[in-house]
């Protein structure tokens, strides 16, 4: 094997190395992003209030 052939062999498990590191950085991501998501504080709604339910709307913008 000539070394042009080694430097190529060389540079390719390079290349593999770094798509492989890459791709576990990728999964690590999208991992602790569901993570941040699940964990969100639900929206606010003090307690006492009644949210109004618009029925009517077709009917109203219909008119």
């Amino acid at each position: 094997m000539t070394n042009a052939e080694r430097a190529v062999q060389n540079a390719m498990a390079a290349v593999a190395a770094s798509r492989a590191l890459r791709e576990r950085a990728a999964e690590g991501r999208k991992a602790f992003q569901r993570i941040q998501i699940a964990s969100q504080k639900p929206l606010y709604v003090p307690k006492g209030v009644q949210l109004r339910l618009d029925l009517d709307f077709e009917q109203r913008r219909n008119s």
